[in-house]
């Protein structure tokens, strides 16, 4: 356990900001399930829409430091290549 004030404080904020990634990577498997399982039911419209959702969350992911932007350039131009093959 920290004895200093700093570190102390230092310990809470990882601690707040890991349960806070760990909910946003979550949130993007989920929206990446949530797309595969629309393109895989052919209802190209729901499809197209949770793939911009899950595009869209990626990019936030990114912004804010959760996920490398370029991991989450690969994840979507992997998820829009398996929606794509499922579709058409």
């Amino acid at each position: 356990m920290a004895n200093i004030r700093s570190q102390i404080k230092r310990n809470r904020q990882n601690e707040s900001r890991r349960r806070r990634n760990l909910a946003v990577r979550s949130e993007l498997k989920t929206r990446a399930k949530t797309a595969l399982a629309a393109a895989g039911s052919g209802d190209a419209e729901a499809a197209a829409a949770a793939l911009r959702l899950a595009q869209s969350r990626l990019d936030n992911a990114a912004a804010k430091g959760v996920v490398h932007h370029r991991t989450a350039a690969r994840r979507k131009s992997r998820l829009a290549r398996r929606v794509n093959a499922h579709l058409g």
